[in-house]
């Protein structure tokens, strides 16, 4: 799995171990108690959404009376919900981290260093809370439009997840760290600061340099020194703000509010907990188990299946880390037992979610619309193919690679077992177009399509194939609160960053440079393919999105690309860059699902890379792809 911030905190869901000494005993009680009070509040928060949407569904297309004040009260839990699932996912380790230099580490050292990256974390929660306590004080005047209170109670979120997440770090920080660590780590963090602090009437006559130092120097320094890739944006923006700008704090937490309060991003914890209901109610193994008889006895059959399954179920979600929630944990297992290495396994795994990207109803989708101005109803009909081809490329890769695969434990199924898992499917084939009709059709938006998701899949679940654990509910709440929190924070920290490149000026000269690109239609294409590889894997799709679609696609109509072939093209080279290690953060969240180390992926990524990037021209060099059913 990905690994946690500190080398001897235990996986995801396992306890620390039990202290024996009487302070941190004590200090482990109160964090466990504390812990506990959050994850049932979070819970709560997460169900209450679901119920809240729903209502929502149904009060405006069955009942036609809309509650007005629904998305407002949405967009105010979900703050809440994010600020307490990012402390869970500092409690269990689930912040994302690159561990390729850090684990190669002798143990010792390796415990440093993962002391020093946590420490570099507090340090950084610590630095933002006055400014985030500001930001919310200054909210307080701000009255909302529908509900007409206060928009500090949603501000306020801010501040209070920034001090659980400080009473956390520091919790883990003494009950695992040895004391000598603790105190070097702390002395590191203190002159470094110290260091930058004095250094600041230096830096900033610099100008654009800065931008090499922190957003490539200290970005690339604190994710190869393994500290969260959340922080370390966080830390290098913070820095370059604070020293080399007269900008007052107060707007980087806001820049990070902005980022992580888009509605659309809701869908996020919604499709991660329908990704985890279809695989609990077994709609996920029956859709998956009909594939494999289709043609798991194949080499690499059950790669297929994975390519083919992701396919599928971004329909579903519109979520990529729901969908990989929803496939890994049924096919892993049974791809480990004819003999696929786990690194394998989950660089295929992330590899499909950069060809899935733009399946619809796709996130990054609805948001190039919103923020161009080009049809959602045409990105979703040019998506479809593109994704075809890189499925393509990537199940060439899989043949070349498991020609030679041991299939003596592969079973072979009749025509009447295929036809009997297919009727078996169908409800669970079903789904894709349950979803993707309720939004062409008007009956939900993007984010709320997911409440008719769970519905469906509990109503399928008790009636169909009788899988239904009401005991897993509460943890399956809790688990999908966390992985969201540390993925809504990576948005709100890059969004941040994403602000800071803007003012600096570095977005409107990458657009002058990319305008001036001499080959017409094509160079545009190749360039934008090579910067939104770059921006994908640093900035993540939707802040990269917001920042450049409004200044590119003017000049990719000026150039001769159509707009729905140029959103394929730039939506496809992020996905490639957001997948890619060592930057992309969701290479990292297919670790994190796969519970496999990231570094064990990185050697075996390099040839589905090729193949996607290889399908990326092919689909840049034919529009018919993109276009061709508008």
């Amino acid at each position: 799995m990905v690994q946690p911030v500190h080398s001897s905190v235990p996986p995801a869901g396992v306890t620390d171990p039990f202290p024996s000494s009487g302070p941190r005993r004590l200090v482990h009680l109160f964090s466990n108690g504390l812990v506990t009070l959050i994850e049932g509040i979070a819970a709560v928060l997460l169900f209450g959404e679901i119920c809240l949407l729903l209502a929502s569904v149904i009060a405006r297309y069955v009942l036609h009376a809309p509650i007005v004040w629904s998305d407002e009260l949405a967009g105010m839990l979900f703050l809440w919900l994010s600020m307490f699932g990012a402390v869970l996912a500092l409690r269990r380790g689930e912040h994302m981290r690159m561990t390729a230099l850090v684990s190669r580490l002798t143990p010792s050292t390796r415990v440093f260093v993962d002391t020093v990256a946590l420490t570099f974390s507090i340090a950084l929660l610590a630095m933002i809370l006055i400014p985030a306590y500001h930001y919310a004080d200054g909210e307080a005047v701000i009255v909302t439009p529908a509900l007409e209170i206060s928009n500090a109670w949603r501000a306020a979120a801010l501040p209070v997840g920034i001090v659980l997440m400080l009473v956390v770090g520091f919790a883990r920080l003494l009950v695992l760290g040895k004391p000598t660590h603790i105190v070097a780590a702390l002395a590191i963090a203190a002159v470094l600061v110290g260091a930058f602090y004095l250094l600041g009437p230096t830096l900033e006559p610099l100008g654009k340099a800065n931008l090499l130092i922190f957003f490539v120097g200290i970005v690339a320094f604190c994710v190869f020194s393994g500290v969260p890739i959340a922080f370390s944006f966080a830390l290098a923006t913070f820095g370059y703000l604070a020293l080399t700008t007269y900008t007052p704090l107060e707007v980087f937490v806001g820049r990070m509010d902005e980022g992580m309060s888009h509605l659309v991003l809701l869908a996020v914890p919604l499709f991660i907990f329908l990704g985890l209901l279809i695989e609990m109610t077994g709609m996920a193994r029956a859709m998956i188990q009909f594939l494999a008889s289709l043609v798991g006895h194949l080499h690499g059959g059950l790669s297929y299946v994975l390519i083919g399954a992701m396919y599928l179920v971004s329909g579903i979600s519109g979520s990529k880390v729901a969908d990989m929630a929803a496939i890994a944990p049924v096919l892993f297992p049974e791809m480990k037992k004819r003999g696929a290495k786990e690194g394998d396994l989950v660089a295929l795994l992330s590899t499909t979610g950069a060809q899935t990207e733009t399946i619809p109803p796709s996130i990054v989708l609805i948001t190039i619309g919103s923020v161009t101005g080009v049809s959602i109803s045409a990105l979703f009909t040019g998506g479809l193919l593109p994704a075809v081809v890189l499925a393509a490329a990537l199940c060439f890769v899989v043949w070349l690679r498991y020609r030679k695969e041991d299939l003596s434990q592969a079973q072979r199924f009749s025509r009447r077992e295929i036809g009997r898992l297919f009727v078996v499917s169908l409800p669970a084939l079903a789904l894709p177009f349950v979803i993707r009709a309720a939004v062409v059709e008007g009956v939900a938006t993007a984010t709320e399509v997911s409440t008719i998701g769970i519905v469906y899949s509990i109503v399928i679940g008790l009636l169909v194939y009788r899988r239904f654990d009401p005991r897993r509910f509460g943890a399956m709440l809790v688990e999908a609160a966390t992985l969201s929190g540390a993925i809504v924070f990576i948005i709100g920290c890059a969004t941040a960053m994403a602000w800071a490149l803007t003012q600096s000026g570095f977005s409107q000269d990458l657009a002058a440079l990319m305008s001036k690109v001499p080959g017409g239609a094509w160079g545009f294409l190749l360039i934008s393919i090579v910067a939104f590889v770059m921006l994908g894997s640093v900035l993540e799709g939707i802040p990269a999105i917001v920042l450049f679609g409004p200044l590119l696609f003017p000049i990719a109509h000026q150039a001769g690309v159509h707009e729905v072939h140029y959103a394929m093209v730039v939506i496809l080279s992020m996905g490639i860059g957001l997948f890619s290690p060592p930057f992309g953060v969701g290479y990292y969240s297919a670790c994190a699902i796969s519970k496999v180390s990231p570094d064990a992926g990185i050697r075996h990524i390099g040839g589905y890379m090729a193949a996607l990037a290889l399908g990326l021209l092919i689909v840049a060099a034919v529009p018919w792809l993109s276009v061709g059913f508008l």
